[in-house]
């Protein structure tokens, strides 16, 4: 159950984030390849820049071409490139494709509502939760992949 953006009843594993820095890696190194004058890279040559297994990177980038962030070759010259310019892929685009989770989430059960703290924490964290995942999206937001690379490189 979501509320206000806060999963209830959920947990959020740490594997969410280790996703988004996956696939920003991903992204970061098919822009690169683009600069090169590489457009295309398979995902064993992805997961070599990660340095993780093919099939987290095909998890990702499938992901990603959902999101419509990345585009699949297949055939003769097979791989996957960028489904639009690195300028205007944002880090919040790359959060919201590969980690549906919240940021932040509530109890797995409800708390006791007899006592006074179970009974007002559950609004009292929403509200503050959501000003935290909104901080978190702009901040997000105000970076691309271009960005990111360009901090990479210097």
């Amino acid at each position: 159950m979501v509320a206000s953006g806060v999963v209830v009843g959920e947990t959020v594993g740490v594997a969410a984030n280790s996703r988004v820095t996956i696939a920003a890696h991903a992204l970061a190194w098919l822009e690169l390849a683009r600069r090169g004058g590489r457009e295309v890279l398979t995902s064993e040559e992805v997961a070599a820049s990660v340095n993780t297994n093919a099939v987290i990177i095909r998890r990702s980038l499938g992901d990603l071409q959902r999101a419509g962030l990345v585009t699949a070759r297949r055939g003769n010259g097979a791989g996957f490139f960028l489904g639009r310019p690195a300028t205007e892929i944002t880090l919040l685009d790359v959060w919201l494709a590969v980690s549906p989770e919240p940021l932040l989430a509530l109890h797995h059960s409800e708390p006791n509502l007899e006592c006074p703290v179970g009974r007002g924490i559950r609004p009292v964290l929403t509200d503050l939760y959501d000003e935290a995942t909104d901080t978190f999206r702009a901040a997000l937001a105000r970076w691309t992949v271009s960005d990111v690379l360009e901090r990479i490189l210097a």
